[in-house]
């Protein structure tokens, strides 16, 4: 079998610094931003005719995820105890390591022949290598009887997300509305139910601690990080 060594063509920018928090699917929390920036060799012309779409697949690594072998996953979503092969899932424990995005074009800059496509309902870490670019095709990518396995009965679970004592004054707007659509997905690992347990979430150059408490997450803190 012919063996191919691919490479970056891009990398992604986001205010996501680490893996807890981040939406489990692209465009499952629409307002989280994000910049694709391309590498210096492929300039305006590589995205010629690229503003005429909406959306855009990103195919991308797991940088922060090393295949282990397995054969077999636990999806988050059946409890973290079931298990389904690896080519079932969308699992960052995988052979390849490759992931795959759909996200909104929201615009593309070009600045000295630099090109950065501007993006939103991104699902990805700050840096994280980004392989190849296609135009999503409505006619070709949508499937209208397509049947989602065993996703269907998980596919509209959310949280419900308050704010103790007022201290969602102290986020910005932008940053509120993200970590209010991050955390009504529900990032918890799946086998973990505690009341009681503090969750601490990165995001915007802020951590938020909050706890879940029968379907309902609680925002108990926020506070401003140090710069990086």
């Amino acid at each position: 079998m012919d063996e191919k060594t691919i490479r970056p063509v891009a990398v992604a920018h986001t205010d996501f610094k680490e893996k807890f928090g981040v939406p489990r699917q692209s465009g499952r929390a629409k307002s989280i931003k994000g910049r694709i920036v391309l590498s210096p060799e492929y300039d305006e012309q590589s995205v010629k005719g690229l503003d005429g779409f909406s959306h855009i697949w990103l195919v991308f690594g797991f940088s922060g995820s090393k295949y282990t072998g397995a054969m077999t996953v636990r999806p988050p979503r059946l409890g973290g105890n079931k298990r389904v092969g690896v080519f079932a899932s969308r699992s960052p424990n995988r052979p390849n390591g490759l992931g795959i995005s759909c996200v909104k074009l929201d615009g593309i800059e070009t600045n000295g022949g630099a090109v950065t496509l501007l993006v939103s309902g991104i699902d990805l870490i700050d840096g994280t290598p980004v392989y190849d670019i296609k135009p999503y095709h409505p006619y070709a990518d949508k499937i209208e009887d397509a049947i989602g396995g065993y996703i269907e009965n998980t596919k509209d679970y959310k949280l419900r997300v308050a704010f103790i004592g007022g201290i969602e004054k102290e986020l910005p707007e932008n940053v509120l509305t993200a970590v209010t659509e991050c955390i009504s997905d529900d990032p918890r690992p799946s086998y973990i139910d505690d009341p009681e347990r503090i969750y601490g979430m990165s995001y915007g150059g802020y951590e938020i601690k909050f706890r879940v408490k029968d379907k309902t997450a609680e925002i108990v803190a926020v506070k401003k990080e140090p710069r990086r």
